[in-house]
């Protein structure tokens, strides 16, 4: 059956929308990205490659959904404040009290969990801590399994959510710290200051679709994980920021 002229143009008048329509957005979402401050990192393994210690859909649920929403709440903040427009991180945390709690609470959000990525990596790869941080955390904590506990125990008893830390402070030593919420040690609020160089994530949308609410078991697990070639670059580099 042949369409008459009308219901040809018709058609095309209802089509031709929808079909500007698809073509545009991507490219209206290319460009809202370019301009974007702030961009989600890639994760630098596979979402199932830390398995049996942390699942893929949490991987995913906790890269996309938890850490997503803080980066396009940072851009969307950033139409109001200034400071935010360059893409500045570690600066407005060392000033975090004097900006908005958004920048607080989705900045520090931002610099945890881009920390918290690289310092993971499939059981097997993460190498071993360098001389130089073993010998940092022999004369900090006495030993390597006497690190771990500490820091275990700074992860489980930290109530409520928020992190643990392993930092190297001003003088140069190493310590151990948590905070609550999305804060870290770099921000002016902490209440022990200095470089993370590792970070554990303990809120329970880190852990709770595998281990429900036994956060020891997540913990424990965790460090089969670990990446020390990361927290060696990053102890190296804190290290080196203090030479003269």
């Amino acid at each position: 059956m042949r369409l008459a002229p009308l219901a040809i143009a018709l058609l095309l008048a209802t089509a031709t929308p929808a079909f500007a329509q698809s073509t545009a957005t991507p490219a209206a979402a290319a460009s809202s990205a370019a301009q974007a401050p702030y961009a989600l990192p890639s994760l630098p393994y596979a979402v199932e490659a830390l398995q049996p210690a942390i699942d893929a859909e949490t991987m995913t649920l906790h890269h996309q959904r938890h850490h997503g929403a803080a980066v396009k709440a940072l851009n969307d903040l950033s139409a109001t404040v200034p400071a935010l427009r360059d893409g500045a991180i570690e600066p407005l945390l060392a000033t975090v009290s004097t900006q908005p709690a958004g920048v607080r609470n989705n900045l520090g959000s931002h610099y945890n969990h881009s920390l918290f990525w690289t310092v993971m990596a499939p059981a097997g790869q993460g190498g071993e801590p360098s001389a130089e941080l073993a010998a940092a955390i022999t004369q900090g904590f006495g030993s390597m399994d006497a690190m771990k506990q500490q820091f275990s125990q700074a992860a489980a008893t930290r109530f409520g959510s928020g992190w643990a830390w392993l930092i190297v402070k001003a003088d140069g030593t190493l310590a151990i710290t948590s905070t609550p919420n999305q804060d870290n040690p770099l921000m002016d609020v902490a209440e022990l200051r200095g470089t993370p160089v590792l970070g554990l994530d303990v809120w329970e949308h880190a852990y709770y679709l595998k281990y429900r609410n036994v956060r020891g078991d997540y913990i424990a697990a965790w460090w089969d994980v670990v990446n020390w070639n990361e927290v060696n670059r990053r102890y190296a580099a804190a290290t080196a920021a203090r030479s003269p």
